[in-house]
């Protein structure tokens, strides 16, 4: 009888056994690893890190930890952490296309506003020059002509689709001048009475 009770046991030992032997010889996702690395190049080189940021950052975050699930020799989750990072690298590739089509728009509608905002901003000087202290207006024009030059590096920016670079100039290009010109445009009559 004692027998037959060790006979199943044996073989319950047994196929635990080769269970931890097998998993314990499974092989490192290297052709997964591969793919990911492959995937996230080809989604920086189509611009995903500025264009599609947290869909980029997700696919590097997926590929870090994959490599270190292989340090730690869990191949299993470092194959499932290897293929989630190719598949953010992949997403993030038509969301960076859409984006950056999407920040040129905004850019190139920036640049006029900008420009318009400019000739606003010369005529309330050329107005209002006899008004301001002797010299602020040429202070003024200085800064015109620093953004003019500027404008020029910003259209050479956008002519080499570099939309994000361009946009963050022309914001900040755009809140200065409004303020100059907020500063130089007289108040309403009733505001005039509430200073």
């Amino acid at each position: 009888m004692l027998k037959k009770l060790n006979h199943p046991i044996l073989i319950v030992l047994i196929l635990m056994g080769s269970i931890i032997i097998f998993s314990s010889c499974a092989e490192p996702p290297t052709e997964e690893l591969a793919e990911a690395e492959k995937a996230i190049d080809e989604a920086k080189q189509k611009e995903a890190d500025l264009y599609a940021q947290d869909l980029f950052l997700k696919a590097q975050d997926s590929l870090k930890k994959a490599k270190d699930l292989v340090a730690a020799k869990k191949y299993d989750e470092a194959k499932k952490a290897a293929e989630e990072a190719a598949n953010f690298a992949k997403q993030a590739i038509p969301l960076a296309e859409q984006n950056k089509a999407k920040v040129k728009a905004e850019s190139e509608q920036q640049l006029q506003d900008v420009e318009k905002a400019l000739e606003e901003l010369r005529a309330l000087v050329a107005k209002s020059g006899k008004l301001m202290a002797p010299k602020e207006p040429k202070v003024i024009h200085e800064m015109i002509k620093k953004w003019e030059t500027d404008l020029a590096t910003i259209k050479e920016m956008i002519a080499g689709q570099k939309f994000q670079q361009a946009s963050d100039q022309l914001k900040a290009m755009k809140e200065s001048i409004l303020k100059q010109k907020e500063r130089l445009t007289p108040l309403p009559p009733e505001k005039a009475k509430e200073k």
